[in-house]
C-alpha cells in the first residue's frame, strides 16, 4: 500500500503507474483520502465523485490501453467543462443541481487520454472573475495562508494541486485564469498557444481569448500534462502546428526535461492597463523579477528591458469584448435574479452593445495583436511579473460595485489578458518567496507556438532557484 503517492512529481506517479508499482485503482483511492481529508479547509472542488471515480479506475486498468497518454492519472474537471451525468453547476446558483447529458470536448479527450476523473474544481460564476468566491460555494483558498484566495477562475483546481489533493490538473484561461492561480498557489500555470490543444484551441471563441491549459507543482509536469491533453485529438491535416517540421514542436515533456538552450529575454514592467486605472506593482513581485533576471544571468540567457508601449485603446476594447462575451451567457428561464451582482453587470452591459462597437473593438484588438507580436519579435521570451500584488484576502474584492470589483482585478492581474489577446503561450513559475513564506512567480511569454522554448527556460530556471519540493502548511 502506498500511503505517500501525493508525495511523488506527476511524472513519477505516471511512471510508477506504467511500471505496474501503482494501480489506478489505488491511486484514486489515495487521493480521494485526500480530498476527504482536506478539502473542508481548502475549498478546492465543488462535486467530488467517489463512486464514478472509482469505477472509471477500475475501466482504465481493465480495458484501456497502458500507451493512453495520461493511463490511471487522477485529475478532475473544471466546473466549467460538462460531463455527463455529473452535476455541473458553472460556479453559479443559477445552475444549482444541473446534471448535463453530454460531455464537452475536453471531458472527453482527458477520457481518451486514460485519465481518472475525481470530480469538479471550483470555479468563480462561469469564470468571469480572477478569483474564485462564488456565492454557490465555498472561496477556494490558496493551501500556503487560508486566509488568501487562490485566485481564478481555475482557483479550485490550482488550490487541490498545490494541497495534494491532485497530482496535477487542466483548467482554462481567458484572461489569465490558469496563471492568476497557478501564481496564486505556488505553481506551474500554462496557457498554451492559441490553436494548440484541439478540445479547447480558442479559435471558436469571441476574440479567440479562451484556451485551455495545465496546472502543476512542476514544469515537468505540465509537459506531461498538456502532452496529453493534445494527444487524443491531434491536428487537422493542414492546421499551422501540423505543418510544422519534426522534432520542432512537442511532445513538451522532453523539453521540460532537458532544459537545453540560451534564449534573449526581455523585461517588461509596463502593461496595456496603465491609463485605465493606478497599477503598481508591489515589493514581492517585484523582488521575484529582479530573482529570475539574477537567475537568468547567471545562466548565461541574454536579458534586455523591453521600452514601454503605451496602449490607451486597450481598456476599452476589451472591456467591450469581456461584456459581449458575458452577453452570451444563458441561464435557465426566471433564473436572471441568481446571477452574482459582477455577473449581471457584464450581461447587462454586453446586451447594450451594438454590433458595430463590437466589430470596431475586435479590428482593435486585431491591430494590438499584431503589434505585440512584433514589439516582442527581437526577443525569444518576455518576462513579466505573474501577478502585480501577492494573493487577496479572501473578501477582498467589492461584492456590490461592479465597475470598482473590475478595476481591482484589473490591478492584481495586468500582466495576463493581453497575452490571450495576442494569442501567445505563457508560463508563469514560482521562483521566490516571501518573508512570509508564500510563493511568488514571474511570467515567461513565448513567440506563437513557442511552447518548447518556454518549457526549455522555465525548467531552466527551476532548477537554478533550488526552492525544492516546498509544501504549505495543509499538507
Amino acid at each position: 500500500m502506498h500511503d505517500d503517492l501525493h508525495e511523488y512529481t506527476a511524472l513519477e506517479l505516471h511512471q510508477l503507474l506504467q511500471r505496474g508499482d501503482v494501480t489506478p485503482l489505488e491511486a484514486t483511492e489515495h487521493y480521494l483520502a485526500r480530498i476527504d481529508r482536506l478539502d473542508r479547509e481548502v475549498g478546492a472542488f465543488a462535486h467530488v465523485t467517489p463512486e464514478a471515480a472509482l469505477e472509471r479506475a477500475r475501466l482504465v486498468e481493465r480495458d484501456v490501453a497502458h500507451a493512453a497518454p495520461l493511463w490511471g492519472m487522477p485529475l478532475a474537471d473544471k466546473d466549467l467543462h460538462p460531463r455527463a451525468g455529473v452535476v455541473t453547476s458553472y460556479g453559479s446558483r443559477a445552475y444549482a443541481g444541473d446534471v448535463p447529458d453530454e460531455s464537452d470536448d475536453l471531458v472527453r479527450d482527458v477520457d481518451a487520454a486514460g485519465a481518472v476523473s475525481l470530480g469538479k474544481t471550483a470555479t468563480p460564476e462561469f469564470g468571469l472573475p480572477s478569483y474564485t468566491e462564488p456565492l454557490a460555494g465555498r472561496p477556494a483558498r490558496t493551501p500556503w495562508d487560508l486566509s488568501l484566495g487562490a485566485g481564478g477562475s481555475s482557483g479550485g483546481a490550482a488550490a487541490a494541486v498545490a494541497a495534494g489533493m491532485l497530482p496535477f490538473a487542466p483548467g482554462s484561461d481567458g484572461g489569465g485564469s490558469i496563471r492568476i492561480p497557478a501564481a496564486s498557489c505556488g505553481l506551474v500555470g500554462v496557457k498554451p498557444s492559441r490553436g494548440r490543444v484541439p478540445a479547447g484551441s480558442g479559435i471558436d471563441r469571441l476574440a479567440g481569448l479562451g484556451v485551455v491549459g495545465p496546472l502543476a507543482r512542476t514544469v515537468a509536469d505540465a509537459a506531461l500534462l498538456l502532452d496529453g491533453l493534445i494527444a487524443p485529438r491531434g491536428y487537422p491535416a493542414r492546421h499551422p502546428f501540423a505543418l510544422r517540421p519534426p522534432g520542432e514542436d512537442g511532445p513538451y515533456l522532453g523539453a521540460a526535461i532537458r532544459g537545453e538552450g540560451r534564449f534573449q529575454v526581455g523585461v517588461m514592467l509596463d502593461t496595456p492597463w496603465d491609463d485605465f486605472t493606478d497599477i503598481r506593482v508591489d515589493d514581492e513581485p517585484r523582488a521575484a523579477v529582479e530573482h529570475a533576471i539574477a537567475l537568468l544571468d547567471r545562466l548565461g540567457h541574454g536579458v534586455e528591458g523591453l521600452a514601454p508601449a503605451p496602449e490607451p485603446g486597450y481598456p476599452g476594447a476589451f472591456r467591450t469584448v469581456w461584456q459581449a462575451g458575458a452577453a452570451g451567457i444563458v441561464v435557465p428561464d426566471g433564473s436572471d435574479d441568481a446571477l452574482e451582482p459582477l455577473t449581471r453587470w457584464l450581461v447587462e452591459r454586453g446586451r447594450e452593445r451594438t454590433a458595430g462597437e463590437l466589430a470596431e473593438a475586435l479590428g482593435w484588438l486585431a491591430g494590438f495583436e499584431r503589434r505585440t507580436i512584433a514589439r516582442f519579435s527581437a526577443v525569444d521570451v518576455v518576462l513579466t511579473p505573474a501577478l502585480a500584488m501577492t494573493p487577496r484576502p479572501v473578501g477582498w474584492y467589492d461584492a456590490d460595485d461592479a465597475e470598482e470589483n473590475f478595476a481591482q482585478q484589473v490591478r492584481f492581474t495586468p500582466y495576463t489578458s493581453f497575452v490571450n489577446v495576442a494569442g501567445l503561450p505563457a508560463l508563469t513559475l514560482p521562483v521566490h518567496d516571501t518573508e512570509a513564506g508564500l510563493p511568488i512567480g514571474v511570467q515567461l511569454i513565448g513567440r506563437p507556438g513557442g511552447e518548447s522554448t518556454l518549457f526549455a527556460l522555465a525548467a531552466q530556471l527551476e532548477r537554478a532557484a533550488r526552492r525544492g519540493r516546498r509544501r504549505p502548511p495543509v499538507w
